[in-house]
């Protein structure tokens, strides 16, 4: 893997990913492979094309362009990905951003003077920059110097992680520079997680704890975040074994994140089919109802 990241997108006025006004960027490549990601494109470190069928203007200048001869209307997914050899001449000429790359390679001092242009709105809305993703911490050195030069000039800095990594690594070479961490906290069960997540998750588990008891010495905070994905984590069974994980720590906070079905319509843009019938649960959103039970139930152990 280069240790150089893919960066998806810079995202600026988000309300979402933080407090107050934020610029987010998005890592490509995470070490699980979550079956309900938000962000599928994410999950590979390696360039991928997009096809968005909505834009495509049907002009033909893609195909004219492309010297694989992978692109055409009678392709399942109009790239044929199997003679795709990336070379983004299509996205070049598509006047319509059908077709357009996953990732693409930025310098730390790109980054560093697209976020900055926003500064004025972190000063005065309590904000600063959330790295995301993917996962950010497979690319520890490339982080920390951004994270580095952020502190340097007084911004806020956030990351939203799996929490898998190593964690004396991160201790070295990221945690100085954090502000405040999203830590997911997805499955408890080892065997679940392995079979939603794609690995398992005793080093997730153990970095939390530490890191929340490394926490109680005010240089940052963290705080775990609980995607409520129906049939696979807002089972009760889950939900009270996170519960008093989260007790026995004395963790007292959480974010649970609300569940959208939006991300499967990207799988036809990365040529993926839908595996889910219409009647499954991750094809519906997560019900109002549900989330203040889930709450509820985390009031019960202390947590808020």
């Amino acid at each position: 893997m280069s240790k150089k990241p893919l960066i998806l997108d810079i995202k600026g006025n988000s309300l979402d990913d933080g407090p107050g006004i934020r610029s987010v960027v998005f890592f490509k490549g995470c070490p699980l492979s979550c079956r309900w990601c938000h962000n599928p494109e994410s999950k590979s470190p390696r360039l991928e094309i997009l096809f968005d069928a909505a834009k495509c203007v049907a002009c033909g200048a893609c195909a004219w362009v492309c010297p694989r001869g992978a692109l055409s209307a009678e392709n399942p997914f109009f790239v044929d990905r199997d003679r795709c050899e990336l070379c983004m001449a299509c996205a070049g000429v598509c006047p319509s951003g059908a077709l357009s790359p996953a990732g693409r390679r930025m310098e730390q001092a790109e980054i560093m003077e697209k976020v900055l242009r926003d500064k004025p709105f972190y000063d005065n809305s309590g904000g600063g920059v959330t790295f995301s993703g993917g996962e950010p911490t497979l690319f520890m050195p490339f982080l920390a110097g951004l994270l580095k030069n952020l502190k340097e000039k007084g911004v806020h800095t956030l990351i939203e992680t799996c929490g898998l990594f190593n964690l004396d690594r991160f201790k070295a070479l990221v945690l100085p520079f954090i502000s405040t961490i999203y830590f997911d906290l997805k499955l408890v069960d080892p065997g679940a997680h392995q079979e939603y997540c794609g690995a398992g998750n005793n080093r997730i588990l153990e970095n939390l704890a530490r890191l929340h008891t490394l926490s109680r010495g005010g240089r940052f905070e963290i705080i775990p975040r609980l995607p409520l994905v129906p049939g696979i984590t807002a089972l009760g069974e889950n939900l009270a074994a996170a519960a008093e994980y989260l007790s026995a720590h004395r963790i007292t906070r959480l974010n649970l994140l609300p569940y959208n079905p939006l991300w499967i319509e990207k799988l036809t843009k990365l040529g993926l089919k839908n595996p889910y019938p219409a009647e499954h649960p991750l094809m519906n959103w997560l019900p109002q109802e549900e989330m203040e039970k889930c709450k509820a139930l985390f009031s019960r152990y202390g947590i808020h």
